[in-house]
Protein backbone atom coordinates (compact mmCIF):
# COMPACT_ATOMS: atom_id res chain seq x y z
CA UNK A 1 0.00 0.00 0.00
CA UNK A 2 1.10 3.29 -1.07
CA UNK A 3 2.01 6.36 1.82
CA UNK A 4 -0.30 8.73 0.99
CA UNK A 5 1.10 12.56 1.60
CA UNK A 6 0.14 12.62 5.63
CA UNK A 7 1.81 9.57 6.24
CA UNK A 8 4.78 10.82 4.66
CA UNK A 9 4.82 14.01 6.93
CA UNK A 10 3.96 12.42 9.63
CA UNK A 11 6.92 10.08 9.60
CA UNK A 12 9.38 13.18 8.42
CA UNK A 13 7.39 14.69 12.00
CA UNK A 14 8.23 12.02 13.50
CA UNK A 15 12.10 11.81 12.25
CA UNK A 16 12.71 15.13 13.11
CA UNK A 17 11.68 15.23 16.73
CA UNK A 18 13.64 11.47 17.27
CA UNK A 19 16.82 13.60 16.15
CA UNK A 20 16.44 16.39 18.34
CA UNK A 21 15.51 14.17 21.34
CA UNK A 22 18.73 11.86 19.90
CA UNK A 23 21.19 14.51 20.33
CA UNK A 24 20.77 14.51 24.16
CA UNK A 25 24.21 14.16 25.10
CA UNK A 26 23.11 11.69 27.75
CA UNK A 27 22.31 8.91 24.97
CA UNK A 28 26.44 8.82 24.66
CA UNK A 29 26.86 8.55 28.25
CA UNK A 30 24.21 5.89 28.68
CA UNK A 31 25.99 4.03 26.21
CA UNK A 32 29.66 3.61 27.20
CA UNK A 33 28.17 2.66 30.93
CA UNK A 34 26.68 -0.43 28.65
CA UNK A 35 30.17 -1.22 26.72
CA UNK A 36 31.32 -0.86 30.33
CA UNK A 37 28.51 -3.31 31.77
CA UNK A 38 28.86 -5.61 29.03
CA UNK A 39 32.76 -6.17 28.78
CA UNK A 40 32.18 -7.44 32.33
CA UNK A 41 33.85 -4.25 34.16
CA UNK A 42 32.97 -2.99 37.57
CA UNK A 43 30.55 0.05 38.07
CA UNK A 44 27.03 1.02 38.49
CA UNK A 45 24.20 -1.36 38.00
CA UNK A 46 22.02 -0.55 34.96
CA UNK A 47 18.04 -0.08 34.60
CA UNK A 48 15.70 -0.43 31.84
CA UNK A 49 12.13 -0.53 30.80
CA UNK A 50 10.36 -2.64 28.45
CA UNK A 51 7.25 -4.10 27.18
CA UNK A 52 4.82 -1.82 28.52
CA UNK A 53 1.03 -1.49 28.13
CA UNK A 54 1.18 1.03 25.51
CA UNK A 55 -2.72 1.10 25.77
CA UNK A 56 -2.23 2.83 28.67
CA UNK A 57 0.44 5.34 28.70
CA UNK A 58 -0.38 6.53 24.77
CA UNK A 59 -2.65 4.93 22.40
CA UNK A 60 -0.82 6.59 19.52
CA UNK A 61 1.89 3.86 20.03
CA UNK A 62 -0.77 0.57 19.57
CA UNK A 63 -1.44 -0.57 16.06
CA UNK A 64 -5.17 0.21 17.04
CA UNK A 65 -3.55 4.10 17.47
CA UNK A 66 -1.34 4.60 14.93
CA UNK A 67 -2.31 6.29 12.00
CA UNK A 68 -0.29 5.13 9.21
CA UNK A 69 -2.27 1.95 6.86
CA UNK A 70 0.49 0.37 5.39
CA UNK A 71 1.71 -2.50 7.63
CA UNK A 72 5.29 -1.99 7.44
CA UNK A 73 5.12 1.80 7.61
CA UNK A 74 2.92 1.76 10.33
CA UNK A 75 5.47 -0.62 12.22
CA UNK A 76 8.41 2.51 11.72
CA UNK A 77 5.64 4.58 13.10
CA UNK A 78 4.71 3.02 16.17
CA UNK A 79 8.38 2.47 16.56
CA UNK A 80 9.47 6.08 16.36
CA UNK A 81 6.77 7.11 18.99
CA UNK A 82 7.78 4.44 21.52
CA UNK A 83 10.99 5.47 21.39
CA UNK A 84 10.48 9.28 21.77
CA UNK A 85 7.41 8.83 24.59
CA UNK A 86 10.04 6.64 26.64
CA UNK A 87 13.40 9.02 25.91
CA UNK A 88 10.95 11.97 26.81
CA UNK A 89 9.19 10.62 29.80
CA UNK A 90 11.34 7.93 31.48
CA UNK A 91 14.35 8.22 33.70
CA UNK A 92 16.05 4.51 32.67
CA UNK A 93 19.45 4.19 31.21
CA UNK A 94 18.06 3.76 27.96
CA UNK A 95 20.35 4.95 24.58
CA UNK A 96 18.63 6.33 21.78
CA UNK A 97 21.03 5.43 18.92
CA UNK A 98 21.45 8.47 16.48
CA UNK A 99 19.46 6.79 13.48
CA UNK A 100 16.27 5.31 12.64
CA UNK A 101 16.12 1.20 12.52
CA UNK A 102 14.45 -0.11 9.65
CA UNK A 103 13.70 -3.93 9.50
CA UNK A 104 14.72 -5.73 6.75
CA UNK A 105 12.16 -8.09 5.22
CA UNK A 106 12.15 -11.46 4.67
CA UNK A 107 9.38 -14.55 4.41
CA UNK A 108 9.35 -17.03 6.79
CA UNK A 109 7.79 -20.02 6.30
CA UNK A 110 7.40 -21.19 10.01
CA UNK A 111 7.42 -24.17 11.40
CA UNK A 112 4.21 -25.50 10.06
CA UNK A 113 1.89 -25.13 12.99
CA UNK A 114 0.07 -22.58 14.51
CA UNK A 115 -1.29 -22.59 17.71
CA UNK A 116 -4.73 -22.70 18.07
CA UNK A 117 -5.09 -20.58 20.95
CA UNK A 118 -7.81 -18.74 23.28
CA UNK A 119 -7.88 -15.78 24.64
CA UNK A 120 -9.41 -14.34 28.24
CA UNK A 121 -8.55 -10.47 28.06
CA UNK A 122 -9.31 -7.95 30.96
CA UNK A 123 -8.67 -4.76 28.87
CA UNK A 124 -9.84 -5.25 25.54
CA UNK A 125 -7.52 -2.97 24.63
CA UNK A 126 -4.88 -4.25 25.66
CA UNK A 127 -2.18 -6.95 24.16
CA UNK A 128 -2.50 -8.92 27.46
CA UNK A 129 -4.44 -12.07 27.62
CA UNK A 130 -4.57 -15.04 29.23
CA UNK A 131 -4.24 -17.97 27.31
CA UNK A 132 -5.35 -21.51 26.79
CA UNK A 133 -3.70 -23.86 24.10
CA UNK A 134 -5.10 -26.63 22.34
CA UNK A 135 -2.91 -29.95 22.14
CA UNK A 136 -2.30 -30.39 18.15
CA UNK A 137 0.86 -32.83 18.87
CA UNK A 138 -0.90 -36.16 20.81
CA UNK A 139 0.91 -38.79 19.47
CA UNK A 140 4.26 -39.31 17.70
CA UNK A 141 3.15 -39.37 14.53
CA UNK A 142 2.20 -35.63 14.92
CA UNK A 143 5.74 -34.40 15.13
CA UNK A 144 5.71 -34.59 11.07
CA UNK A 145 3.73 -31.72 11.52
CA UNK A 146 6.69 -29.79 12.71
CA UNK A 147 8.20 -28.29 9.72
CA UNK A 148 12.08 -27.11 8.86
CA UNK A 149 11.66 -23.44 8.90
CA UNK A 150 12.43 -21.85 5.32
CA UNK A 151 14.02 -18.67 5.14
CA UNK A 152 13.81 -15.99 1.88
CA UNK A 153 14.97 -12.46 1.10
CA UNK A 154 12.77 -9.88 0.00
CA UNK A 155 15.04 -8.09 -2.50
CA UNK A 156 12.66 -6.29 -4.11
CA UNK A 157 10.86 -5.13 -1.00
CA UNK A 158 14.10 -4.23 0.70
CA UNK A 159 14.57 -2.03 -2.08
CA UNK A 160 11.66 -0.59 -1.86
CA UNK A 161 11.81 0.62 1.78
CA UNK A 162 15.79 1.62 0.85
CA UNK A 163 13.91 4.24 -1.80
CA UNK A 164 11.25 5.04 0.25
CA UNK A 165 13.32 5.72 3.87
CA UNK A 166 15.88 7.76 1.24
CA UNK A 167 12.83 10.20 0.31
CA UNK A 168 11.34 10.68 3.48
CA UNK A 169 14.84 11.03 5.88
CA UNK A 170 17.32 11.99 3.30
CA UNK A 171 17.25 15.65 5.22
CA UNK A 172 16.08 14.70 8.71
CA UNK A 173 18.25 11.81 10.39
CA UNK A 174 20.33 8.74 8.99
CA UNK A 175 18.63 5.51 8.95
CA UNK A 176 20.39 2.05 9.02
CA UNK A 177 18.25 -1.51 7.25
CA UNK A 178 18.15 -4.14 10.87
CA UNK A 179 18.01 -7.77 10.42
CA UNK A 180 17.09 -9.90 13.10
CA UNK A 181 17.84 -12.03 16.08
CA UNK A 182 16.81 -15.11 17.18
CA UNK A 183 14.59 -16.39 19.65
CA UNK A 184 15.71 -19.69 20.58
CA UNK A 185 13.26 -19.99 23.18
CA UNK A 186 11.91 -23.64 22.04
CA UNK A 187 9.40 -25.13 24.71
CA UNK A 188 7.36 -21.69 24.49
CA UNK A 189 6.79 -22.04 20.79
CA UNK A 190 5.98 -26.12 21.92
CA UNK A 191 3.76 -24.53 24.74
CA UNK A 192 2.05 -23.35 21.98
CA UNK A 193 1.57 -26.43 19.87
CA UNK A 194 0.50 -28.54 22.77
CA UNK A 195 -0.17 -26.49 26.15
CA UNK A 196 2.02 -26.08 29.66
CA UNK A 197 -0.05 -29.16 31.34
CA UNK A 198 0.36 -31.61 28.11
CA UNK A 199 3.90 -31.01 28.39
CA UNK A 200 4.34 -31.93 31.79
CA UNK A 201 2.19 -34.89 31.34
CA UNK A 202 4.17 -36.13 28.59
CA UNK A 203 7.45 -35.00 29.88
CA UNK A 204 6.37 -37.94 32.34
CA UNK A 205 4.92 -40.38 30.44
CA UNK A 206 6.45 -40.28 26.88
CA UNK A 207 10.07 -38.90 27.94
CA UNK A 208 11.05 -39.82 23.88
CA UNK A 209 8.39 -37.96 21.98
CA UNK A 210 9.41 -35.20 23.85
CA UNK A 211 13.18 -35.62 22.61
CA UNK A 212 12.12 -36.15 19.48
CA UNK A 213 10.15 -33.18 19.32
CA UNK A 214 13.40 -31.11 20.77
CA UNK A 215 15.63 -32.65 17.80
CA UNK A 216 13.04 -31.61 15.06
CA UNK A 217 13.28 -28.42 17.02
CA UNK A 218 17.13 -28.26 17.11
CA UNK A 219 17.38 -29.08 13.55
CA UNK A 220 14.82 -26.47 12.52
CA UNK A 221 16.90 -23.54 14.90
CA UNK A 222 20.77 -25.10 12.84
CA UNK A 223 18.86 -24.34 9.83
CA UNK A 224 17.50 -21.22 10.62
CA UNK A 225 20.95 -19.83 11.49
CA UNK A 226 22.45 -21.32 8.46
CA UNK A 227 19.98 -19.64 6.38
CA UNK A 228 20.38 -16.45 8.60
CA UNK A 229 24.21 -16.38 7.24
CA UNK A 230 23.68 -17.34 3.60
CA UNK A 231 21.20 -14.51 3.26
CA UNK A 232 22.90 -12.24 5.73
CA UNK A 233 20.21 -11.38 7.56
CA UNK A 234 20.81 -12.02 11.03
CA UNK A 235 21.43 -8.35 13.20
CA UNK A 236 24.56 -7.58 14.80
CA UNK A 237 24.00 -3.85 15.57
CA UNK A 238 20.44 -3.86 17.10
CA UNK A 239 21.99 -3.38 20.71
CA UNK A 240 19.04 -4.59 22.10
CA UNK A 241 18.79 -8.76 23.01
CA UNK A 242 15.47 -9.57 25.05
CA UNK A 243 14.89 -6.24 26.10
CA UNK A 244 18.90 -6.01 27.00
CA UNK A 245 21.00 -3.48 25.67
CA UNK A 246 24.22 -5.19 23.94
CA UNK A 247 26.23 -2.19 23.36
CA UNK A 248 29.92 -3.76 23.01
CA UNK A 249 32.96 -1.59 22.44
CA UNK A 250 34.09 -1.61 18.66
CA UNK A 251 30.64 -4.23 17.36
CA UNK A 252 29.28 -1.05 15.78
CA UNK A 253 29.75 -2.53 12.28
CA UNK A 254 29.71 -6.57 12.64
CA UNK A 255 29.15 -8.73 9.55
CA UNK A 256 25.24 -9.79 9.76
CA UNK A 257 25.67 -13.21 10.80
CA UNK A 258 25.13 -15.15 13.76
CA UNK A 259 28.21 -16.06 14.70
CA UNK A 260 29.05 -12.24 15.45
CA UNK A 261 25.56 -11.79 17.20
CA UNK A 262 23.20 -12.01 20.39
CA UNK A 263 20.58 -14.44 20.23
CA UNK A 264 18.18 -15.21 23.27
CA UNK A 265 17.20 -18.73 25.18
CA UNK A 266 14.66 -19.64 27.87
CA UNK A 267 12.93 -22.50 28.93
CA UNK A 268 9.75 -20.81 30.79
CA UNK A 269 7.32 -23.27 31.05
CA UNK A 270 10.50 -25.61 32.80
CA UNK A 271 9.51 -23.29 36.00
CA UNK A 272 7.84 -26.11 37.80
CA UNK A 273 9.90 -28.56 36.00
CA UNK A 274 12.87 -30.39 38.28
CA UNK A 275 16.39 -28.93 37.55
CA UNK A 276 17.38 -32.72 36.21
CA UNK A 277 14.55 -32.51 33.16
CA UNK A 278 15.92 -29.01 32.61
CA UNK A 279 19.39 -30.24 32.05
CA UNK A 280 17.83 -33.60 29.63
CA UNK A 281 15.50 -31.81 27.89
CA UNK A 282 16.43 -27.89 27.53
CA UNK A 283 20.21 -27.88 28.01
CA UNK A 284 21.43 -30.87 26.00
CA UNK A 285 19.93 -29.13 23.12
CA UNK A 286 21.02 -25.84 23.71
CA UNK A 287 24.14 -26.90 24.07
CA UNK A 288 24.53 -27.65 20.49
CA UNK A 289 22.65 -24.62 19.38
CA UNK A 290 24.32 -21.85 21.44
CA UNK A 291 28.08 -22.31 19.91
CA UNK A 292 26.99 -20.90 16.56
CA UNK A 293 26.69 -17.07 18.58
CA UNK A 294 28.68 -14.98 20.26
CA UNK A 295 27.05 -14.02 23.17
CA UNK A 296 23.59 -15.59 24.47
CA UNK A 297 21.05 -13.89 26.96
CA UNK A 298 19.53 -16.53 28.45
CA UNK A 299 15.87 -16.61 30.52
CA UNK A 300 13.16 -14.40 31.20
CA UNK A 301 10.63 -15.25 33.50
CA UNK A 302 11.64 -18.56 34.51
CA UNK A 303 12.84 -19.50 38.21
CA UNK A 304 16.61 -20.01 37.81
CA UNK A 305 18.48 -19.86 40.81
CA UNK A 306 17.35 -23.73 41.74
CA UNK A 307 19.30 -24.48 38.58
CA UNK A 308 22.37 -22.09 38.30
CA UNK A 309 24.75 -24.70 38.74
CA UNK A 310 23.59 -26.57 34.94
CA UNK A 311 22.29 -23.03 32.93
CA UNK A 312 25.09 -21.08 33.45
CA UNK A 313 27.77 -23.88 32.16
CA UNK A 314 25.39 -23.36 28.73
CA UNK A 315 28.18 -22.04 25.99
CA UNK A 316 28.60 -18.54 25.10
CA UNK A 317 26.19 -17.21 28.41
CA UNK A 318 26.90 -13.48 28.92
CA UNK A 319 23.63 -12.48 30.59
CA UNK A 320 21.30 -14.61 32.62
CA UNK A 321 17.69 -13.21 33.74
CA UNK A 322 17.01 -13.14 37.55
CA UNK A 323 13.36 -13.04 37.32
CA UNK A 324 10.52 -11.98 40.25
CA UNK A 325 10.29 -15.64 40.89
CA UNK A 326 14.11 -16.80 41.60
CA UNK A 327 15.78 -15.99 44.91
CA UNK A 328 17.83 -13.21 44.52
CA UNK A 329 20.12 -14.26 47.11
CA UNK A 330 20.88 -17.52 46.26
CA UNK A 331 20.78 -16.47 42.29
CA UNK A 332 23.91 -13.85 42.80
CA UNK A 333 25.84 -16.52 45.54
CA UNK A 334 25.32 -19.20 42.54
CA UNK A 335 25.98 -16.76 39.61
CA UNK A 336 29.67 -17.34 38.32
CA UNK A 337 31.29 -13.81 38.04
CA UNK A 338 32.14 -13.77 33.88
CA UNK A 339 28.08 -13.78 33.56
CA UNK A 340 25.73 -10.09 34.32
CA UNK A 341 22.73 -10.40 36.51
CA UNK A 342 19.67 -9.66 34.41
CA UNK A 343 17.16 -8.80 37.55
CA UNK A 344 13.63 -8.64 36.50
CA UNK A 345 11.62 -6.00 39.36
CA UNK A 346 8.21 -7.61 39.76
CA UNK A 347 5.91 -5.43 37.83
CA UNK A 348 3.01 -6.56 40.20
CA UNK A 349 4.19 -3.19 41.75
CA UNK A 350 2.30 -1.27 39.62
CA UNK A 351 -0.69 -2.89 39.48
CA UNK A 352 -2.18 -2.50 42.95
CA UNK A 353 -4.76 -0.03 44.06
CA UNK A 354 -1.53 2.22 45.08
CA UNK A 355 1.55 2.53 44.70
CA UNK A 356 4.07 1.79 47.34
CA UNK A 357 7.05 4.06 46.93
CA UNK A 358 8.94 2.33 50.01
CA UNK A 359 8.23 -0.89 49.03
CA UNK A 360 9.74 -0.25 45.82
CA UNK A 361 12.65 1.40 47.09
CA UNK A 362 13.40 -1.62 49.69
CA UNK A 363 12.69 -4.01 46.70
CA UNK A 364 15.15 -2.47 44.37
CA UNK A 365 18.08 -2.18 47.15
CA UNK A 366 17.22 -6.06 48.40
CA UNK A 367 18.45 -6.66 44.81
CA UNK A 368 21.40 -4.16 44.77
CA UNK A 369 22.69 -5.45 48.09
CA UNK A 370 22.52 -9.19 46.97
CA UNK A 371 24.81 -8.00 43.82
CA UNK A 372 27.06 -6.54 45.77
CA UNK A 373 27.71 -8.91 48.11
CA UNK A 374 28.66 -11.20 45.52
CA UNK A 375 30.39 -8.91 43.64
CA UNK A 376 28.14 -9.70 40.42
CA UNK A 377 27.66 -7.04 37.86
CA UNK A 378 24.03 -6.39 37.93
CA UNK A 379 21.34 -4.75 35.38
CA UNK A 380 17.59 -4.43 36.46
CA UNK A 381 14.84 -4.50 33.58
CA UNK A 382 11.46 -3.74 34.19
CA UNK A 383 9.17 -5.62 31.66
CA UNK A 384 6.17 -7.29 31.31
CA UNK A 385 4.30 -4.71 32.54
CA UNK A 386 0.39 -5.66 32.02
CA UNK A 387 -1.08 -2.67 33.66
CA UNK A 388 -0.48 0.54 35.64
CA UNK A 389 -3.78 1.01 36.15
CA UNK A 390 -3.69 3.79 33.75
CA UNK A 391 -1.45 5.59 36.40
CA UNK A 392 1.38 6.80 33.98
CA UNK A 393 3.05 8.89 36.83
CA UNK A 394 3.74 5.66 39.22
CA UNK A 395 5.67 4.25 36.23
CA UNK A 396 7.67 7.35 36.08
CA UNK A 397 8.14 7.11 39.90
CA UNK A 398 9.00 3.43 39.71
CA UNK A 399 11.62 4.45 36.86
CA UNK A 400 12.84 7.71 38.97
CA UNK A 401 13.36 5.48 41.89
CA UNK A 402 15.20 2.45 40.68
CA UNK A 403 17.18 4.82 38.51
CA UNK A 404 18.24 6.57 42.13
CA UNK A 405 19.11 3.40 44.09
CA UNK A 406 21.18 2.41 41.05
CA UNK A 407 23.53 5.69 40.78
CA UNK A 408 23.79 5.95 44.22
CA UNK A 409 24.90 2.45 44.72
Amino acid sequence: MALTTEDRQLLRALAFELKRVSENPIWSENKAEWQRHNALEDGRPLFLVDQLPWNELDMRCTNEGALISDRYWKSVEIWLRREIWKATNLKTDMVVDPYIKLRIPYKNSGWGLKGQVTELKLDAKGDVASQHMACMINEPEDIEKIKLPVIEPMPEETEKIRETASELFYDVMPWRLNGDIMHLGAWDTIAYWMGVENIYIELLDRPEMMHAIMEKMTAGYLSMIDQFTKHRLYDTCENLCHCSQTYMRGEDDKRPVPADGWAFGLAQAFTSVSPKITEEFECAYMKRIFPHFRHIYYGCCDRLDDRMEIVSKLPNVRKISCSPWSHREAFAEKLPKSIIMSNKPSPAFLAGDSFEEDAVRKDIRRTIAAARKNGVRLEMILKDVSTVRYDVPRLQRFCEIATEEARLS
